[in-house]
């Protein structure tokens, strides 16, 4: 099973990570201005991971792949890290559909 983690970034904003269960990063958020907005956050992954639709596939300025994850409004809720192919890619996508719906969330900020 996954796991999302809520950390704080240096200037106090309260983000989070999905993790996959070999505890590699799959998603990461935004800076969020409060910890119940990350919450928010974490559900929207919960709900809208498992939409194909949901996927924006990009390529980087290096060329490479990487993907956001949006919500209904297009809004992007997480980003992947570049990965090294579109395979490579397209198996992190999945990895989001497998564990996004029913992760754990650890708050590492209390």
């Amino acid at each position: 099973m996954g796991k999302f983690e809520i950390t704080l970034r240096k200037n106090g904003n309260p983000q989070f990570v999905l993790k996959a269960t070999n505890g590699r990063v799959i998603l990461a958020s935004q800076g969020y201005k409060s910890k119940k907005s990350c919450f928010e956050g974490i559900e929207s992954v919960r709900k809208n991971g498992i939409l194909e639709e949901r996927f924006e596939r990009l390529v980087a300025k290096n060329g490479l792949p990487y993907f956001n994850l949006k919500a209904s409004n297009g809004q992007v809720i997480g980003t992947s890290e570049v990965y090294s192919s579109v395979a490579a890619m397209e198996n992190g996508i999945k990895s989001v559909k497998k564990n996004a719906a029913d992760s754990i969330t650890k708050d590492l900020t209390l």
